[in-house]
């Protein structure tokens, strides 16, 4: 099965107010401790659920780890990130304080590789398999202390400073959800598609796509199966340039690979009719970008390069905006094409 592309984000809304995740009633120093937070958001492309069992968040660093206990009522803390898209986000720790300095940070999941609602699982309209990481261990000798337990570390250091700190730790579902294949009945999610930006760093775009455009892409597809999304590449990509996820992205010259992509969303009237399509990045480094619209996502294969010459599955990037400008805590409005004007 081909898995779409898709930009997941876990955010960090939370607020984190104790030192060493204990129950200290000592209040800390404002100047020598800071607000963390942490929370979930997403915006995946074809699966109908990603549903993650989060059970631990471990902060590595100042010569201690701190942990935070992310369950609910002692039950793993189920997120179905389909449910937390764009800018939305979930809240994995809440009421925490840490010191201030440097650290590095280990999220903790239950893997499951057969197909349990009650464990982190993936659905399809081919019904649901279990999901994984295949990264373990501890974080600074912290986690990881039962069985079927999976790490997602984030190697990049971060600084939490006095007064609020707001992260955004972001998965490339598109590079790093793998289907089942060869004879694994799960889905696993790879470690390295995980990056923590800073909140105070990042904007959103967002946008509709002119009901011509979609017409004209899937004209030109000249199939009966289209997934609608917008890749987001680096600044200045022509469309001729702008390829699929692959896993030769950046070897192949004269081709640029995404950077991430958001599934491209119906906009329903009262009467549940089609009235446009939308699409949001909820948390993107501020810079600037291009947009690639395709309606053939669900053909991008990130364990393969895909090309419109493919016979069985064709893929393109149908067209292209540039100079798309992200600043700091903002909302960029770009529609595909700039001068489409949506129906109020």
């Amino acid at each position: 099965m081909k898995y779409s592309t898709s930009l997941m984000a876990i955010a960090l809304t939370s607020v984190l107010t104790a030192c060493g995740g204990s129950d200290s009633n000592d209040a800390p120093d404002p100047a020598l401790s800071g607000s963390f937070s942490l929370g979930v958001s997403d915006n995946p492309a074809d699966a109908q659920v990603v549903n993650i069992a989060f059970k631990q968040v471990v902060l590595k660093g100042n010569g201690q780890s701190l942990s935070f206990d992310v369950s609910d009522n002692g039950e793993l803390k189920m997120v179905d990130l389909l449910t937390v898209q764009g800018q939305e986000t979930a809240t994995l720790v809440s009421g925490q304080s840490v010191p201030v300095g440097e650290y590095q940070m280990c999220i903790y999941m239950e893997n499951s590789e057969v197909a349990n609602e009650d464990s982190s699982y993936v659905q399809t309209i081919d019904g649901i398999a279990g999901l994984t990481t295949n990264s373990n261990g501890t974080c600074g000798g912290v986690g990881a202390d039962e069985p079927d337990t999976g790490r997602l570390f984030f190697n990049k250091a971060f600084t939490i400073a006095a007064g609020n700190n707001l992260f955004v730790a972001e998965f490339d579902l598109a590079k790093g959800l793998q289907a089942p294949h060869g004879n694994k009945a799960y889905w696993t999610l790879k470690p390295t598609s995980v990056q923590l930006v800073n909140n105070a760093e990042v904007g959103a775009i967002r946008g509709q796509i002119s009901p011509d455009t979609v017409t004209a892409c899937e004209t030109a597809a000249e199939g009966s199966t289209f997934n609608q999304a917008v890749y987001l590449y680096p600044a200045d990509t022509p469309l001729a340039q702008m390829s699929d996820f692959r896993p030769d992205a950046g070897l192949i010259p004269a081709q640029v690979a995404p950077i991430a992509s958001s599934r491209v969303q119906a906009i329903l009237d009262d009467t549940e009719t089609v009235i446009g399509y939308q699409y949001e990045f909820g948390f993107v480094a501020a810079d600037s970008y291009s947009l690639g619209y395709t309606c053939l996502a669900q053909n991008d294969d990130p364990e393969s390069s895909n090309n419109p010459d493919d016979p069985q599955s064709p893929f393109f990037i149908h067209a292209d905006e540039q100079e798309v400008s992200v600043t700091q805590a903002a909302v960029t409005e770009r529609n595909i094409p700039m001068d489409f004007v949506p129906a109020s």
